[in-house]
């Protein structure tokens, strides 16, 4: 390059701290970098928590008075004294008394977008009978429409006369033109009218794809309920999302989680663009909760998926991949080696053959990623613990900690088989109690030894995570520590609960919500207890989750939920406390 005559040689100086001078205003503006003046109080950058108690989950110091917070980390956890000598005199304080502070909660499976979607469609999850889901229908939000679609979900025929799948008549004479898409609250099935099977061009002539069915009348004709693969014939014919209205749905789903007390949530099969809009806002610093995103493991994303790796972010991890093996219980999409108890003729769905489950997991295994396999029968999960434990053997990926994804209904050999091969169960406590009015008559007593069988397997030796599938049950995890520790209704039913010798005492449930998920997600050595030097994501709760009597978890607020130091929630009860 030519000398420009026009600059000197102190001139260039200059520039060059000029340049200088601006890189690190640019550096402190965006709070990457901060100058300290000699003897300066950091203390004035600490904040202490001061509860009733802190249950810390560390085995050394399970019980705590005080914790104090800096630069998003954990600077002390102990006595009052201890934390206020090491916090220092100008640190601010936040009374909370009356509260017990735990470790930040975790949800090990769960669907954000899916959240998301429930919150801002219509939700059918309180219909009582098929023609009360369709008046439903009539008052629903602007938001509900996909395009010209109408869309929503949470329908179960199982709470409704007869038990019965409904058809498209209804459908039909509420709404003659607009196609209608109505996913099953377990998302293993979707109700749809004529108008949507005509876009979707689905006829008698239409054949049950491979892992799905599509209902059908004597004659042969659709009925208007597809199951498992078949429903993306219908899903094909969709028009997408926008990005706001996919924007508008994650925003709500954050929003209700946080309230929820959670401020890690294990997504349990996210699509590449749901990935790439949570990756820019993390990139930005918008991502307000922690996300261990699992890769959808079929389709066109999952060769993309491989393409780009495994990736950590701020807040947002993807290391895992989703399978999935069969369908749902409700749905009888789960796959049995016995026939279902209430439908001799049927065994389920396998959605993968077991030679594509064994290539795709050992593909993925080989590229680092942990596999994550959703499995409800007994069948399936016979195949997937053999399926995973053969393949991490040949792959030597035992150590990515392969999981298991519901384990709902197992076999006594396969319990000692999964906790062998260090396999991590990750369940679901609040589908024990909405399935067990009707479950019994889909499996008869003795399948039903093996199933949701939480304690079995922990003892066992396996690793138990715990979550909710939101939004197939709720986000709020104290309805599912109180699950987990009861295995009965809100009503307290059946008394003593439902196969009790598979409950789970206050500090295990609370374990599987904490210490079990950040194992989960290899992160036990940053979160799931609050000790020094551990990210400070903790929740503050009107009741202690540990020995407080069960039911009166099911009317304990969450007070705060913090995420590395940062007050994502309040509830307005502890308002005054953080104004002090």
């Amino acid at each position: 390059m030519p000398e420009n005559p026009c600059y000197t040689t102190s001139d260039m100086r200059l520039k060059h701290a000029l340049l200088a001078l601006l890189a690190l205003l640019a550096l402190l503006a965006s709070g990457c970098m901060r100058l300290f003046h000699a003897g300066e109080d950091m203390s004035a950058d600490t904040t202490v928590y001061l509860p009733e108690r802190i249950r810390t989950l560390d085995p050394e110091h399970p019980l705590a008075e005080a914790l104090a917070v800096r630069n998003g980390k954990l600077l002390a956890v102990g006595t009052r004294h201890e934390v206020l000598s090491a916090a220092g005199h100008n640190a601010k304080r936040i009374e909370l008394p009356g509260a017990t502070l735990v470790p930040g909660l975790q949800d090990a499976h769960g669907h954000l977008a899916g959240l998301g979607g429930s919150l801002v469609t219509v939700d059918l999850s309180e219909a009582t009978s098929e023609s009360d889901a369709v008046a439903r229908l009539k008052q629903v939000p602007a938001t509900s429409s996909q395009g010209d679609w109408l869309t929503g979900r949470g329908w179960d025929q199982n709470d409704w006369p007869g038990k019965a799948f409904p058809t498209a008549r209804l459908l039909d004479e509420a709404f003659p033109s607009t196609p209608v898409v109505l996913t099953r609250i377990d998302h293993h099935a979707v109700w749809v009218n004529t108008a949507a099977l005509e876009r979707a061009h689905i006829t008698a002539k239409t054949q049950d794809p491979p892992g799905g069915r599509i209902l059908r009348d004597a004659k042969g004709n659709p009925t208007g309920v597809l199951v498992d693969n078949a429903m993306a014939l219908v899903q094909a014919a969709l028009p997408p999302l926008t990005d706001e209205q996919l924007a508008t749905r994650l925003q709500a789903a954050f929003t209700r989680c946080a309230a929820a007390g959670l401020t890690v949530v294990h997504d349990a099969g996210m699509d590449l663009r749901t990935f790439r809009m949570l990756q820019g806002w993390d990139m930005l610093g918008r991502l307000p909760l922690r996300v261990y995103a699992m890769a959808t493991g079929t389709g066109p994303d999952a060769e993309r998926y491989l393409e780009l790796g495994t990736t950590q972010g701020r807040r947002l991890t993807m290391r895992a991949v989703k399978l999935f093996m069969d369908g749902a219980l409700g749905s009888r999409g789960a796959a049995l080696h016995e026939p279902y108890s209430d439908a001799p003729g049927e065994t389920g769905l396998l959605l993968l053959s077991p030679e594509e489950l064994e290539q795709r997991a050992r593909v993925f295994m080989e590229a680092g990623f942990q596999v994550s396999v959703h499995a409800i029968g007994d069948r399936a999960n016979t195949l997937v613990i053999d399926t995973l434990a053969r393949t991490q053997e040949a792959t030597q990926t035992k150590h990515l900690r392969h999981r298991v994804e519901h384990a709902q209904i197992l076999r006594s050999e396969d319990i000692a088989k999964l906790a062998e091969a260090g396999l991590v169960a990750s369940f679901q406590p609040t589908h024990a109690t909405s399935d067990m009015p009707w479950a019994e008559e889909r499996l008869g007593k003795e399948r039903l030894k093996g199933a949701y069988a939480w304690q079995s397997v922990r003892k066992a030796g396996a690793v138990v995570a715990l979550g909710s599938d939101f939004p197939i049950e709720r986000p709020e995890v104290l309805p599912g520590l109180y699950a987990a520790r009861t295995r009965q209704d809100a009503k307290g039913r059946p008394e003593g609960g439902w196969y009790p010798e598979e409950r789970l005492t206050g500090e295990e449930a609370l374990s599987g919500f904490t210490t079990g998920a950040a194992y989960a997600s290899h992160s036990e050595d940053r979160r799931g207890m609050l000790k020094p030097g551990m990210d400070a994501d903790f929740v503050a709760l009107s009741k202690d989750p540990v020995e407080a009597p069960p039911r009166e978890l099911l009317e304990a607020k969450v007070l705060l939920t913090v995420v590395a130091g940062d007050i994502l929630y309040a509830h307005e009860d502890t308002l005054s406390a953080l104004s002090d």
